[in-house]
C-alpha cells in the first residue's frame, strides 16, 4: 500500500513553468513504475510522463521537450517539471504507481494555464 500526495499546481500564464511534486508514504527506491497522468474536463485521463519498468522515461508526444519527470528516492518524491506551458495543458494532474499489481492514485492537483 502507498499514499501519494501531489502538490505544486496553480494558475500560470502561457509560456510559464510549474513544478509538481508527488510525495509517497513509503520508500520508492524499489518502485520502478511511477508516473504522472492528467485529466482535462470532458476528456479521458491520459499518461503524461512516467518511469517505466525498465527504468527509462516515457512521455506523451504533446509534452515531449517541455516536461521532465524526475525522482528523488531519498525523499520518496517524484517531480514533474513543466515548461512552456500551454492552455491545452490545463487539467488535474495525478501521480500514480503500481504495487505490485494494484494501481494507486493521488488526489490530484489542478493546473490552469491562462492569461
Amino acid at each position: 500500500q502507498v499514499q501519494l500526495v501531489e502538490s505544486g499546481g496553480g494558475l500560470v500564464q502561457p509560456g510559464g513553468s510549474l513544478r509538481l511534486s508527488c510525495a509517497a508514504s513509503r520508500s520508492i527506491s524499489s518502485i520502478n513504475v511511477m508516473g504522472w497522468y492528467r485529466q482535462a474536463p470532458g476528456k479521458q485521463r491520459e499518461l503524461v510522463a512516467s518511469f517505466t519498468s525498465s527504468g527509462s522515461t516515457d512521455y506523451a508526444d504533446s509534452v515531449k521537450g517541455r516536461f521532465t519527470i524526475s525522482r528523488e528516492n531519498a525523499n520518496n518524491t517524484v517531480y514533474l517539471q513543466m515548461n512552456s506551458l500551454k492552455p491545452e495543458d490545463t487539467a488535474v494532474y495525478y501521480c500514480s504507481t503500481i504495487l505490485p499489481t494494484r494501481r494507486f492514485w493521488g488526489q490530484g492537483t489542478q493546473v490552469t494555464v491562462s492569461s
